[in-house]
């Protein structure tokens, strides 16, 4: 994710959540040192209009520590959701962690999201614990989040070195 790409992740972001991540966030995320990542398909072109422009469609801001790679961020398009787009970021965040040599992913979901909680667990994480009152929701409520993690084996952890 480069510092360009903002608008079309805080877009996406506006779409997806009713209590989104400001564009504010997403500077002060990159300009910390965290990385993100972004998922883009080639737009339709008109054969009149030139070469066709990415579109981004799905995006992640990950935050590495010594002992896990933590998922602050990862939403896909409302539009092109239930395409595996999901399944194909998060298997690069994987690949990311086994390149930095960080066994353990880790991130927090809302009880709510349902289908982010089977796409995570398809993609082997775990629920690890709660965090009460993590998010804000409807009408002055806090909604808590579940916390959910990924041990990557040693075996794939040594085979990126």
């Amino acid at each position: 994710m480069r510092v360009d790409d903002i608008p079309q992740v805080v877009a996406i972001e506006t779409r997806a959540y009713e209590f989104p991540w400001t564009q504010q966030n997403f500077v002060d995320s990159l300009n910390a040192g965290y990385l993100g990542v972004v998922a883009v398909a080639p737009q339709p072109r008109d054969p009149t209009s030139g070469p066709a422009a990415d579109v981004l469609q799905a995006y992640a801001i990950l935050m590495p520590a010594i002992d896990d790679l933590h998922i602050l961020n990862l939403c896909v398009a409302p539009a092109s959701q239930g395409r595996g787009l999901g399944q194909r970021l998060l298997a690069e965040i994987r690949r990311i962690t086994l390149t930095l040599h960080i066994p353990t992913l880790l991130l927090e979901v809302r009880p709510s999201n349902t289908h982010a909680i089977r796409l995570y667990e398809r993609s082997g994480f775990t629920e690890i614990g709660r965090r009460k009152n993590y998010y804000p929701a409807r009408n002055r409520v806090r909604e808590d989040a579940i916390v959910m993690r990924a041990r990557l084996k040693r075996s794939d952890v040594d085979a990126s070195r």
